[in-house]
């Protein structure tokens, strides 16, 4: 898209309004628009192909295809793109159809003559392609009818999947770039910074520092220039909540640091982002590019005097870049590792300068806070931590995805109305929040409000929003091993307790789910994690043995299971197993002994076989290649 295509750049809010005008009525006009995942999931997933099958079918049929949102189309016209992320990933390829909010899902390229004969051309919904619940077979035509959707609150992910990403004018249609206008032509950055505080806004990435307070910070501190940072570093296994975000609607993102800029006195930002996103640094490029042309990005912002310029940071993908300190040492072409604090950025942060560091989730609700008032924004959620949460909900949960809930929604809701429950009728044992920074919740949470002070007194935290759910099945002691894997990894090196400290909890873990542990080594383990958790540098260093010690307060029985009655309860760890042939079963097709990677079974052909238990690893294989059942673990 060139200002050609816009008609001219937008010199004054009056033409940001004509223009939000044109946009939206040729949005809300007869054309039907088909509007296909674009996100990483979809994509990965195929939906390429499907738009391209799209829009084949709708050629082969002699269709009127609108090329561009603002041509003059005849009734009947339709426009097929590329949408951001709609959350419900696991059911994807998704394609939405508007005006008449069709949701259809697991779409695959042949199904594209279905879609063009019946929705297209005769309004109708393509039954088979609509979501159904598995457990009560019923079937949902729109979106707003499923139930994953239905107990969600959309405020952040509201567009996402509605408008297409790469169009700066479908944004503005969704009254997109309206704050900023306001915030330049009507407020002082005293009054943008005062409606941010009154509103509550805590930082989404984890911390949950009061982003007013923060904005009032740098606003005060003097420099003679100032930064706002995006912090769009997501780390966090199993987390994508930042990345849909930037790549369904980036303009909010670019919006939020446009307002941040003048509410504190910047005139320049950065967006780190981690080079493993490459569809989201690519539409946030797309997004810089159309905002300058449009002039509301650059100098002299729709005619005003505040001029503010975004640069793309790619990071090499360090879980500890995370942290402020060491993300802006990155930006500055350093070695990404945390620095003591104070000073703290907002005094002195990128080049030495004032500077505000907000994660995406952050960034992407000011302009809506802006617009619908610091009261409407209080009005959802709690009244410590207003507003919505975005989380990745994962794990062995019916439903995986994307989810946007009101701060203080509880864990069985997010679990059995959002999630579906468990799968394959298991019993629920535990969610890790948090990520690898956070700590594990069980059945006794699950009336626990997901706000930032509850959680934190119970051991846990938001962190940037991600939760794995887990069956009766999961070990433990396994989960702790898995996440102080991850972060011993990813330390830094910088402070010996995060570096050596990590690496010994990494051991005592290995030892204990190995059938080598002792209870002295739970003893030893704990003291280490406090120690870790009491004495590292920085916060990602001082949340790592949270998985550690939430395990352990609310799971100690399985740790000493594991080192007393040398049994691990939910049966996963491989040492603990003990593996045999029952010869009544066992027809002697000797697939086992074939596929032991060490020769521990043996027997002759059509005769029953057995199992060397001094030879065995205990790896599993021969139990799962046996097609009769005669491998008893």
């Amino acid at each position: 898209m060139t200002s050609a295509v816009l008609g001219a750049a937008l010199g004054s809010p009056a033409d940001l309004i004509a223009l939000r005008k044109r946009a939206l009525q040729a949005l809300e006009s007869g054309c039907t628009r088909l509007v296909v995942c674009g996100g990483t999931g979809c994509t990965s997933n195929g939906s390429r192909r499907v738009l391209e099958a799209l829009n084949a079918e709708l050629a082969a049929r002699g269709l009127p295809l609108v090329a561009d949102l603002l041509e003059e189309h005849p009734d009947g016209a339709v426009r097929a793109g590329f949408g951001g992320c709609s959350g419900f990933c696991e059911v994807g390829p998704i394609v939405r159809v508007f005006p008449a909010n069709f949701f259809y899902v697991r779409v695959q390229p042949e199904d594209a003559a279905a879609i063009v004969e019946r929705t297209v051309l005769n309004g109708e919904p393509v039954q088979h392609l609509l979501f159904r619940d598995e457990a009560t077979g019923q079937c949902f035509a729109t979106r707003d009818e499923i139930p994953f959707y239905r107990e969600q609150a959309g405020v952040v992910l509201a567009d996402c999947g509605v408008i297409e990403p790469e169009d700066i004018r479908q944004y503005i249609a969704h009254e997109g770039y309206r704050a900023l206008a306001s915030c330049l032509f009507g407020m002082t950055p005293e009054d943008v910074v005062r409606e941010v505080t009154d509103a509550g806004l805590r930082g989404r990435g984890g911390g949950g520092f009061p982003t007013g307070r923060k904005w009032e910070l740098t606003r005060r501190s003097e420099g003679s220039k100032k930064y706002i940072i995006c912090n769009a570093d997501e780390g966090d296994p199993g987390a994508f909540m930042d990345r849909s975000i930037l790549e369904g609607n980036p303009h909010a993102v670019l919006e939020g640091m446009a307002i941040a800029g003048y509410a504190v006195g910047a005139d320049e930002g950065y967006i780190y982002c981690r080079a493993e996103y490459p569809l989201a640094v690519k539409r946030l490029r797309v997004a810089i590019r159309q905002a300058e042309e449009a002039r509301l990005l650059g100098e002299c912002i729709l005619g005003s005097a505040f001029n503010f310029r975004i640069h793309i940071k790619e990071g090499a993908g360090a879980f500890v870049c995370g942290e402020e300190t060491a993300l802006i040492s990155s930006i500055e072409g350093r070695r990404g590792m945390p620095s003591p604090k104070p000073p703290f950025p907002a005094q002195s942060g990128l080049f030495g300068m004032p500077s505000v560091v907000n994660n995406v989730e952050t960034l992407a609700n000011v302009p809506r806070i802006i617009l619908n008032g610091a009261g409407w924004f209080r009005s959802v959620g709690v009244p410590a931590s207003p507003g919505t949460k975005v989380f990745a909900l994962t794990g062995d949960v019916v439903n995986t995805g994307l989810i946007e809930v009101p701060m203080g929604a509880t864990l069985k809701d997010v679990v059995f109305k959002i999630g579906g429950g468990i799968r394959n009728g298991r019993k629920f044992k535990t969610v890790q929040i948090g990520g690898p920074s956070g700590g594990c919740l069980t059945e006794e949470h699950l009336d626990l409000p997901l706000d930032y002070d509850s959680l934190r007194s119970v051991g846990a935290m938001v962190g940037s929003g991600g939760l794995v759910v887990m069956d009766d099945s999961t070990c433990m002691v396994e989960v702790a091993r898995f996440f102080m894997q991850f972060t011993q990894s990813e330390s830094c090196g910088k402070c010996v307790l995060c570096r050596e400290g990590t690496r010994r909890m990494l051991e005592i873990l290995e030892k204990i789910t190995s059938g080598r542990g002792t209870v002295d080594d739970v003893g030893l383990l704990e003291e280490v994690a406090i120690a870790v958790r009491d004495g590292s540098l920085c916060g990602l260093g001082k949340t790592a043995p949270n998985p550690v010690l939430s395990t352990l307060r609310y799971f100690r029985d399985e740790y000493l299971a594991h080192v007393v009655d040398g049994v691990c309860p939910a049966g996963s760890c491989q040492a603990f197993c003990h593996y045999s042939i029952d010869p009544e079963k066992c027809k002697g097709c000797t697939l086992c002994a074939k596929k032991c990677p060490v020769g521990a079974i043996s027997g002759e052909l059509k005769q029953p076989h057995t199992i060397d238990p001094q030879t065995c690893v205990r790896c599993g294989v021969c139990l799962d290649v046996c097609r009769l059942g005669a491998v008893v673990a």
